[in-house]
């Protein structure tokens, strides 16, 4: 049954369990098919609250930081792929306690931290990150190969170090809700100029950005391109999707508390804050869909939607509703779950979203609510 945003408190993100189902189906199956191993990307998605779903088909996890890798200790039950632009001393041994995986971005973090690893009484596999230099992500802020990019070793630059002995996997991380089309074209560059070093890994990490939930993905194709490339390079291939676990499976309802005009233009404001709550909205930017809404223009009333802090910039539009807005109104935000939650803030102490779940039962369940101690303890 769809969710019953009537039965939802607002502001709430809300994910429906069943859609949810149907992306770890997927995603359960593409990794079956193609014998790649695939993971959740924790910046992308860490409702934790829902891991006990998520255990059900996967059970693995890629980390940015301890916090992260302890988080998918404690909560996925297995070690985390671990990556950092930069690990942090005071910090490694306790990342290394939490990890299977621990990738380096640049040789010197190899240089400082291989030996702790190698002297460790557990086990962990050690990488790097490499930047082939191609990317078709069009938006600057997410294209990690960039000039001067900071993230990644070039060709170049490993074939005049040479590889350590005791490296065993790369991990490149280029796309960004990229079909498998853009993935064939990256691999494509990657063997060309990092095949030579292919003999003497045993993994390959393909990072995140592979958007295989999305309606119209080729995961067929997908599934062909990985298993070709582990019979041509005989390694062991790792996903790390964020977005694609949680992609169109829940909404943030939030409610029209006022409606301002000011030369003509209409501004419903919300209790809930783009800048704050849905920040990807204005750093990419983009326009979020809203149920029952279309872009305005052909003469229908149009409403700019404000948020509740006190930014001059915390809004976005327009939109039409076919109707006027008045306090009380709901609205809600379509594909909320993935990107959100993770880069909240408190900013202006407004009020954080609750995060809930639409049962399989078509119940909802409140997972967790922000309140004054949430915003206090964030500060000094």
């Amino acid at each position: 049954m769809p969710i019953d945003y009537n039965r939802v408190p607002s502001p709430c993100y809300v994910i429906d369990e069943e859609r949810f189902r149907e992306n770890l189906r997927l995603i359960r199956q593409v990794s079956s098919e193609s014998g790649a191993e695939i993971i959740l990307a924790f910046k992308g998605f860490a409702m934790w609250g829902v891991f006990p779903i998520l255990r059900e088909y996967i059970n693995g996890a890629s980390a940015s930081s301890l916090n992260e890798a302890r988080l998918c200790f404690e909560e996925i039950g297995s070690p985390a792929h671990t990556y950092s632009p930069v690990y942090r001393e005071s910090e490694f041994r306790q990342i290394m306690q939490f990890s299977s995986h621990v990738t380096f971005n640049s040789l010197a973090q190899y240089d400082k931290y291989s030996k702790i690893v190698a002297d460790s009484q557990r086990k962990v596999s050690m990488g790097v990150r490499i930047n082939p230099e191609f990317s078709e992500i069009g938006h600057d802020i997410y294209n990690p190969c960039s000039p001067g990019s900071r993230l990644g070793i070039t060709a170049e630059d490993l074939l005049s170090h040479g590889l350590p002995e005791d490296l065993e996997g790369f991990h490149f991380h280029v796309l960004f809700e990229s079909d498998s089309y853009a993935l064939e074209k990256v691999l494509g560059v990657i063997e060309k100029k990092f095949g030579v070093f292919f003999p003497k890994l045993k993994w390959i990490n393909m990072g995140g950005g592979h958007l295989m939930t999305r309606k119209g993905y080729d995961t067929a194709h997908l599934i062909k391109i990985l298993r070709e490339f582990r019979q041509r390079s005989g390694l062991h291939v790792i996903l790390e999707p964020g977005s694609a676990f949680a992609w169109e499976t829940g909404e943030l309802v939030a409610t029209v508390e006022d409606v301002v005009v000011n030369q003509g233009i209409r501004t419903a404001i919300l209790d809930v804050s783009f800048t704050a709550h849905m920040p990807d909205c204005l750093e990419m930017p983009y326009k979020p869909k809203i149920l029952g809404a279309t872009d305005a223009g052909n003469g229908s009333i149009g409403y700019r939607l404000g948020g509740n802090s006190c930014l001059s910039g915390d809004f976005m539009g327009e939109w039409s509703f076919g109707r006027e807005l008045k306090p009380g109104d709901r609205i809600i935000f379509l594909d909320m779950i993935h990107y959100t939650m993770v880069k909240t803030t408190t900013f202006n102490g407004v009020r954080h979203p609750s995060i809930g779940i639409w049962t399989a039962d078509s119940e909802f369940r409140l997972l967790k609510e922000f309140g004054y101690e949430d915003y206090k303890d964030r500060l000094s």
